[in-house]
């Protein structure tokens, strides 16, 4: 599966637990090499779970392992729906960032409650003592600013003129693996096109660049509007193509994008 190219192997455990005792890193390597296996920016579990509809899980091509995945989630709900249930279109997933609340639309759109944004630094987390908002931050001679953000996982949202000046492979991981961010973290490049629109590149902890982010297009708009940049909703601009934000001061980010199927099939372990 994949939402705006930011693509998935989804493996649905929940009624037999077929993984429990595989090392499940060391498969999401094999599985998502795009020569030596499937292909893919991470590998998706579908959980039983006690306190939602069904547990996701999601561990990087890295083998590392997110708390949380916006495109990723919009995937599960609409495979969760066509299979399990497809008059129930209001779903609650758990995910190691907590209880997210998906709901599958028309025409493979699902609109996603992310829940409130992080800003304390501690708790995103970010090396810093005063609020994380245009934080000078140098990588080879580069000097950057950037507002950290966590939406279940941690984002460094960096402002800049243009996209067509930014080497995203030279400086994404640098920023990443940087040590201000203890857990490490997702870098996003940002052009504002108006307070409505704006262009992204994103490097995703442990996956590298990527054709979209649905927590990364969260933690743009909700940077750009404390910085003053943008409006309540906004077209986020990916490689892959547009999500939909909405943030208003203090409630919940709202993010509404497409959940594509490619293929079925089966993976000899």
């Amino acid at each position: 599966m994949h939402g705006l190219g930011n693509d998935f192997v989804v493996i649905d455990e929940i009624k037999n637990q077929n993984l429990v005792n595989k090392n499940l890193s060391d498969l999401a390597k094999k599985i998502c090499d795009r020569r030596f296996g499937i292909g893919a920016d991470g590998l998706v579990l579908l959980l039983p779970s006690e306190k939602a509809d069904f547990k996701m899980r999601i561990i990087n091509s890295d083998g590392s392992e997110a708390e949380m995945c916006g495109n990723a989630i919009r995937c599960v709900a609409r495979y969760y729906v066509e299979k399990y249930n497809p008059a129930k279109k209001q779903l609650e997933v758990e995910t190691l960032a907590g209880i997210i609340k998906p709901e599958v639309l028309e025409n493979n759109m699902v609109r996603v409650d992310m829940g409130r944004p992080i800003l304390k630094p501690q708790e995103i987390p970010v090396a810093v003592e005063e609020e994380p908002v245009n934080i000078p931050l140098e990588v080879l001679g580069q000097k950057f600013y950037f507002t950290a953000v966590s939406m279940g996982n941690p984002h460094a949202v960096i402002f800049v003129d243009s996209l067509a000046k930014i080497e995203l492979e030279k400086y994404g991981p640098l920023i990443e693996t940087h040590p201000l961010f203890p857990r490490k973290t997702n870098v996003e490049f940002v052009e504002i096109l108006s307070p409505a629109k704006v262009k992204v590149f994103v490097w995703e902890r442990g996956a590298g660049a990527t054709l979209a982010c649905g927590t990364g297009a969260s933690a743009v708009v909700v940077a750009g509007r404390i910085l003053g940049h943008l409006q309540e909703d906004v077209e986020v601009v990916l490689p892959g193509g547009s999500l939909f934000i909405n943030w208003v001061f203090g409630e919940s980010v709202y993010m509404t994008g497409p959940a594509e199927i490619v293929f079925k099939g089966e993976y000899f372990l």
